[in-house]
């Protein structure tokens, strides 16, 4: 990954948002070969800009950081309160015959397989995902998701658990359905939030690489 190949969508005095590429952490993770990332990234551009959520490493789009500690406290709120509205697209294995739907599935970590998660009926928390057919290609399907809540890795578990994981995704697709794709089939393409200072309802929108 080479540096800057994110993408500046809006910026103000409160907030900034970019279009993460495929293969960048939002957030360092463990060990310094993990210390590179959006986070890391901009705030070397934009001194004090810190993040409020984070996307899979392997999933583009549409992200905000706040450049403020107020906007962050509110931010963060918001995404806490699930006062956010988030749409992805996915390109998912295998026809979906039906036109839309709902996959309401707990999940929680899959603590025998990290950084894995799974879908467990007992212990797993809350979880739900609408979905709706955009394309249908020969042997994959281009979806429109709609997260209602917040897990990580709730896309890609939800999906695989019914039958249809994202191409290209090396944690929950098999062998095959990875090699389809040359990066995770999945990206967040439109984010709408109430603007922490203004309290405007405003969207961003990504367009899709795919």
């Amino acid at each position: 990954m080479t540096d800057r190949e994110w993408k500046v969508l809006h910026q103000d005095e409160h907030l900034i948002v970019l279009d993460k590429p495929s293969g960048l952490l939002s957030v360092p993770g463990r060990g310094a070969d993990k210390y590179d990332s959006l986070a890391v990234q901009v705030a070397d551009d934009f001194p004090g800009a810190r993040n409020v959520h984070r996307l899979d490493r392997d999933t583009s789009g549409v992200i905000v950081m706040a450049c403020d500690a107020a906007a962050h406290r509110e931010l963060s709120r918001q995404f806490e309160q699930r006062e956010t509205d988030k749409r992805y697209i996915a390109i998912a294995a295998g026809v979906v015959i039906e036109e839309a739907g709902k996959i309401e599935l707990p999940l929680r970590k899959d603590f025998d397989h990290p950084p894995r998660h799974m879908v467990d009926v007992q212990l797993g928390k809350l979880a739900l995902s609408h979905w709706q057919v955009e394309a249908r290609y020969a042997d994959s399907t281009r979806l429109s998701l709609i997260p209602q809540t917040g897990r990580s890795h709730q896309l890609r578990v939800h999906l695989q658990a019914i039958g249809h994981p994202i191409l290209g995704d090396p944690l929950y697709a098999p062998a095959e359905t990875q090699a389809a794709a040359n990066r995770l089939m999945l990206h967040a393409i439109e984010l709408e939030i109430t603007h922490p200072a203004s309290g405007e309802r405003i969207r961003f929108v990504a367009p899709a690489p795919f």
